[in-house]
């Protein structure tokens, strides 16, 4: 009954809210707007699956160009790992229904027990609005460990998807 009652509620939230406008949708990605990323998944490495934590702000110095820090915590098995990311991207903000994207990153990797790990990448995909001020990044990221050993790691390359939620300010 509560679940039920919790379900109705919040799909009477997702039916008032009002779309946004035209002016809301293109502003996002301007000059001087700031993003606020959380991350809340599961990861897999060293054979392990971990949970995954983070959090993360974009700014954006130009129209479409922004530069964020992001910082996550990977728990639950062991070795536990924190991941430092600075990044870059630039968003074709200029188009209407799906606003692709095009990024780098440079990525400090704390493992616990082996050496620091350093890793540069890049970012692909498409963000999907999902109301005024949030939208959903949907992408694939390619990352390359630099100076890596292979008798320690598996792989120095790694491709993954990656889904986010973006709230704008």
């Amino acid at each position: 009954m509560r679940t039920a009652l919790v379900a109705v509620l919040a799909m009477a939230a997702a039916l008032a809210a009002s779309p946004a406008s035209a002016q809301t949708v293109s502003g996002a990605f301007t000059r001087g707007q700031k993003h606020f990323v959380l991350t809340a998944s599961t990861g897999y490495a060293f054979d392990e699956s971990y949970l995954v934590l983070g959090l993360g702000a974009t700014y954006y110095l130009v129209d479409g160009l922004g530069v964020g820090l992001h910082i996550e915590s990977w728990s639950g098995s062991d070795p536990s790992m924190t991941k430092l990311t600075a990044s870059t991207q630039y968003v074709f903000h200029q188009m209407r229904t799906v606003k692709p994207y095009l990024g780098a990153f440079y990525r400090r990797t704390d493992i616990n027990g082996l050496p620091d790990l350093d890793s540069v990448g890049g970012r692909a995909g498409v963000y999907l609005q999902a109301g005024p001020h949030a939208y959903i990044g949907l992408g694939g990221v390619y990352e390359s460990y630099l100076d890596c050993d292979k008798s320690t790691y598996r792989s120095c390359d790694s491709t993954y998807a990656e889904v986010t939620v973006t709230i704008a300010f």
